[in-house]
């Protein structure tokens, strides 16, 4: 099965720095295969031919998130919130775009991916506060953004999302989605 992982805050503004070498280097060290890369901000893709340990509640992609996690401690002394989805999960993402065909640039269009699903009290709030220039759209673990005006001033950018409805979650702009689809 092929899976992505995505790492949260891996070299971005100078924090949580590792060399994808070594990322793919330690993927390897816990038997997975065909490991690849894309760009320098925590986005594997890797072939997991033995099905991992998964607890009772628990599913194939959290308990790989749970030992990508432990690994990450182990290898590099720092816990790093990883969520993990099938390779084929990320086509029904982008085919599933609420804003398709409503957004000039990549630039403009941004997926949370969280480990769960988003509690429906946490949906409301969120929509409560969106904009004509700031969208929103929940589906399934995954929240779409079309920022029209950017990051920078969005509720995103601000840390409403992880602040304000204390969710964690990982961002990718539309051209990393689109090209987790293909790694």
């Amino acid at each position: 099965m092929r899976y992505i992982a995505l790492l949260r805050g891996i070299n971005v503004g100078g924090n949580t720095m590792i060399k994808m070498q070594e990322l793919r280097a330690m993927f390897e060290a816990l038997h997975f295969g065909n490991v690849a890369s894309y760009i320098n901000s925590g986005n594997l893709a890797f072939d997991s031919v033995s099905s991992p340990h998964v607890s009772k509640g628990s599913t194939p992609e959290s308990a790989l998130s749970n030992q990508i996690e432990s690994a990450m401690q182990n290898t590099f002394g720092k816990s790093i919130p990883v969520t993990v989805r099938e390779q084929r999960h990320i086509q029904t993402v982008l085919e599933s775009n609420p804003f398709a065909g409503q957004f000039e640039s990549h630039k403009e269009m941004h997926v949370l991916f969280l480990k769960e699903e988003m509690p429906a009290d946490k949906q409301q709030q969120l929509l409560a506060n969106q904009t004509n220039d700031e969208r929103f759209a929940v589906l399934g673990r995954e929240i779409y953004c079309h920022l029209k005006l950017g990051v920078a001033n969005s509720l995103l950018g601000k840390g409403f999302i992880e602040k304000k409805l204390n969710l964690a979650v990982t961002a990718r702009n539309w051209r990393t989605v689109q090209k987790l689809s293909e790694l």
